[in-house]
Order: structure tokens, then C-alpha cells, then sequence
């Protein structure tokens, strides 16, 4: 369990930290001279964009506090099942944001055909992926546990 729990706190802090950049950037566009020359769709689509990153870094900092509530009360079985739970909102959360953020920078640059086909390949090619890896990796009867040499089922033997 621990493990595990280490595995979750270390690909949370991948994430958080980029959404905290990704956050960050969105942040600073309201102030670049060429913002006031947004479409009302573009401003809509940034303000969705703001709330989107604000709510996947505080989402990603759940752990760390049902950690601490948990903390010392064995309580390792939980906290890695929340961890798990946030991590795939919080991988929803990053793609959404990436892709809505595609979206909106070729929309300004290029427009918005190319806004939407864009930020709807970056989508689609990040759910494919997210689906399909695991799928492909199960039919090449590859567990998790294998692939970390854990035992969990047959695998290559050990040398003696």
C-alpha cells in the first residue's frame, strides 16, 4: 500500500504541476494588449478555461489534505483509493484544459475552424490514448504488476 500510495502522490505532483503552469499562463492573458480584441467566444472559452485550471489544481491537492485528516489512523486502503480517484479527475481535467487552450490559441492565431479541429485532435488524441494504451496493453496480457516484475500471475521466470 504504501507503494502505491507513493505511486499516486508521485504522478499528482506531475500533473499539479502542470496545471499550475498551464493556470498561470491562462492568468496572465487577461492583461496582454491584444485581449480586448477577443470575440465573445473566445472570452467565453477563456473564462470556462480559468475555471476548468483553478478547479483541477485545487482538485489536485485533495489528497495531500484527506492525507493529513487520515494520517496515523491505518487508514493507507482509503487514502490510496481517493488518491486513484483524483488522479483520473484530475488527467480529465488537464486534457480538457490542454485542448480547450489549443482550441482557443488557434482560434486567435489561425481561427476558428482551426481552433476547433485542433483542440479536437489534441482530445480526441489524448482519450484514444488514455483508452486504447490499457486496452492494447491487456490484450498483450501485460499486467500492471508484471510489468513492475511484482509477480501477480505468470510471468518470465527468474533467472537462478
Amino acid at each position: 500500500m504504501r507503494r502505491n500510495w507513493n505511486e499516486i502522490l508521485q504522478e499528482l505532483r506531475v500533473t499539479q504541476t502542470g496545471s499550475q503552469i498551464i493556470t498561470g499562463f491562462l492568468l496572465t492573458l487577461p492583461f496582454q494588449q491584444r485581449f480586448s480584441e477577443l470575440d465573445t467566444f473566445q472570452v467565453s472559452v477563456y473564462l470556462v478555461l480559468v475555471v476548468l485550471a483553478a478547479l483541477t489544481t485545487s482538485v489536485s491537492l485533495l489528497p495531500v489534505s484527506v492525507h493529513r485528516t487520515l494520517f496515523r489512523r491505518g487508514a493507507k486502503d482509503e487514502l490510496v483509493g481517493v488518491g486513484n480517484r483524483v488522479l483520473k479527475v484530475v488527467l480529465v481535467g488537464v486534457a480538457t484544459v490542454l485542448a480547450g487552450t489549443v482550441l482557443l490559441i488557434f482560434d486567435v492565431v489561425l481561427g476558428r475552424t482551426a481552433g476547433f479541429i485542433a483542440g479536437g485532435f489534441l482530445l480526441a488524441l489524448m482519450i484514444g490514448t488514455a483508452v486504447t494504451l490499457p486496452i492494447v496493453s491487456n490484450r498483450l496480457g501485460v499486467s500492471p504488476d508484471q510489468q513492475r516484475g511484482e509477480g501477480g500471475g505468470p510471468g518470465p521466470e527468474k533467472e537462478r
